[in-house]
């Protein structure tokens, strides 16, 4: 935390039911208006401590629980997905862009049912640890 003079507080936002991150790091940051969320993989809300489990081994059942850890994140820290301006994805296999980006959809057509303007968004391939399919970490801004 910073003591300095006109400069925000860094405060880190863990979620009760998320894991232990795996490295020194927050599953998101919050300074000022800005709340960034670390990369969420599909694990289930288990508790500081306990060992992560997948949601299961497909696609829709990683992205769903993915898509729940990101909003769990902002929850805990003041926001929600109307106030999510960018959102990375990173996907292990080329093949799971159509179905991933149905998924995505169908999620932002709930979250974002006032009409507001969907977050901008970039894709990514990446290598994960094994059995893990997708990542997506967020930058949300509140007024």
């Amino acid at each position: 935390m910073s003591d300095t003079p006109g400069r925000a507080a860094k405060t880190a936002v863990n979620p009760p039911a998320h894991t232990t991150p795996p490295a020194r790091f927050s599953h998101g940051l919050r300074k000022g208006n800005l709340l960034q969320v670390a990369g969420q993989v599909g694990f289930l809300p288990t508790g500081p401590g306990r060992p992560p489990v997948p949601a299961g081994p497909t696609l829709r059942e990683q992205t769903a629980q993915t898509l729940a850890n990101v909003g769990a994140v902002l929850a805990e820290g003041g926001a929600g997905w109307e106030d999510v301006v960018m959102i990375r994805v990173y996907l292990t296999d080329t093949a799971h862009f159509a179905e991933f980006n149905a998924l995505y959809d169908a999620h932002l057509a709930e979250c974002l049912a006032d009409g507001s303007a969907p977050p901008a968004r970039t894709t990514v391939y990446v290598g994960l640890p094994a059995g893990l399919l997708v990542e997506i970490d967020a930058l949300a801004v509140l007024d």
